[in-house]
């Protein structure tokens, strides 16, 4: 620590813990209070502050570096071997693990996912993320906010404190699919010794989140299918689930829909108007990779994080409210989520986000168009073809625009109309 630091444990703090609080594989974590002089930007606004100061294990890297070179070394063999092992992807999968390890010991970055978690997760008032001491954050130490709080495990001090676990429950899966859904930004490590429950009665009953060093990110592309997938299965449209598994090329082009629609169908309906507790994640994943052998469905490496984390919701939700209707609950935000997406906020987000590009572009249209056409065909007919490309497409988005402008109008009237007495 003091290497990493640049000076003397006590330059820095006024006491410090030797006892670790927390010990994992690859870190420890340690109590201790800031010195009330600290100098410089700590100083100011730490000073005198508890807080808790992870610490990376001495020869990690060299230790891990092994354990994966024989994990890649499976993978490949897995790959050779076996058919249905190339459907898997394995060495992309390893190749994901690989990744987010790493990043797992450089715990700057980990400082750094909490950050952005704790500034994703600010408006919504139902998870506290400790803020990190900047200044005293290196790879191998880092230096946060200490939380108070009990560990989610500990369910019968936190139901003699009052807490409410359905609500604890319900809280757990909007701050779920909000990372994943809203943000593309997710904790990916949240089993119960990363999840505590604040009993302060500032804070009570939210959530703590700890440990930062597993992040799963969703792209675009990812979420919306991701979201349209959810909404089918809770709508149990499975004719829309197998052809969204198409249409993403998770399975080949050439799959019969009504023979995917019917086996998927078999897996989730005996799913729905179950409570949490009689419903197995597990289960329905195994009867569903029994399917994706039967239709050669490739496993996606990007998802395999947010699975695991799927897994350790379920576990979490099980100890809080066994009575919890998953589908229930999670339902109108999805819903809500994707009215956001293709609703009138949605096109005007993105015509603001493409607004800039289109300035710069449509003023030099006219001209461009006007040289290309006094300019001979044979020439340079393939720009000619591009222009009026750019042309058809800008017309497109012209006529849009106006559409939009006058349904939006049209419906403002009707509204006014309608709530005029």
């Amino acid at each position: 620590m003091e290497r990493a630091l640049g000076r003397p444990l006590d330059a820095i703090f006024e006491r410090f813990d030797a006892e670790p609080v927390a010990s994992a594989s690859i870190a420890q974590v340690h109590f201790a209070r800031l010195r009330s002089d600290l100098p410089g930007r700590s100083g100011g606004a730490y000073a005198g502050r508890e807080v808790a100061v992870k610490v990376l294990r001495p020869g990690m890297q060299a230790a891990i570096e092994r354990d994966l070179e024989l994990l890649h070394t499976l993978a490949r063999w897995v790959e050779r071997l076996s058919a249905d092992g190339r459907r898997l992807k394995p060495r992309e999968v390893v190749a994901e693990f690989d990744t987010h390890l790493h990043d797992e010991l450089d715990l700057v970055r980990e400082a750094a996912n909490a950050t952005q978690l704790r500034r994703n997760m600010q408006d919504l008032g139902l998870v506290m993320v400790p803020e990190m001491v900047w200044d005293l954050c290196t790879p191998t130490v880092i230096v946060m906010e200490r939380m108070n709080g009990v560990p989610i495990g500990q369910v019968q001090r936190l139901r003699d404190a009052g807490v409410d676990f359905k609500k604890l429950a319900r809280d757990g899966v909007t701050i779920f699919f909000t990372q994943v859904f809203r943000d593309g930004f997710f904790h990916a490590d949240m089993h119960p010794g990363n999840i505590q429950v604040s009993l302060d009665p500032a804070t009570f009953g939210r959530y703590i989140a700890l440990d930062f060093g597993i992040i799963g990110t969703l792209t675009e592309l990812d979420k919306d299918y991701l979201a349209q997938n959810f909404i089918a299965f809770f709508r149990r449209d499975y004719k829309r689930v197998a052809e969204l598994h198409v249409e993403s090329g998770w399975v080949p082009p050439d799959t019969r829909i009504d023979a995917l629609e019917t086996a998927i169908r078999a897996v989730c309906e005996p799913q729905f108007e179950r409570p949490l507790k009689d419903i197995s994640l597990g289960q329905v994943l195994l009867r569903l990779f029994q399917t994706s052998r039967r239709f050669n469905v490739e496993i996606q490496p990007q998802l395999v994080l947010l699975q695991k984390t799927l897994l350790n919701i379920e576990g979490l939700g099980r100890e809080l409210d066994p009575d919890l209707d998953l589908w229930t609950t999670a339902k109108p935000f999805l819903e809500r989520w994707m009215n956001e997406q293709v609703g009138w906020r949605a096109f005007a987000d993105r015509f603001k986000a493409e607004a800039p590009r289109y300035a710069h572009l449509l003023p030099e249209l006219p001209r461009l168009v006007h040289a290309a056409l006094k300019r001979p065909p044979e020439r340079d007919p393939a720009v000619l073809l591009a222009l009026l490309a750019e042309q058809r497409r800008t017309n497109r988005l012209l006529q849009a625009l106006v559409w939009g402008a006058l349904g939006f109008l049209l419906g403002m009237v009707l509204a006014r109309a309608w709530l005029t007495p």
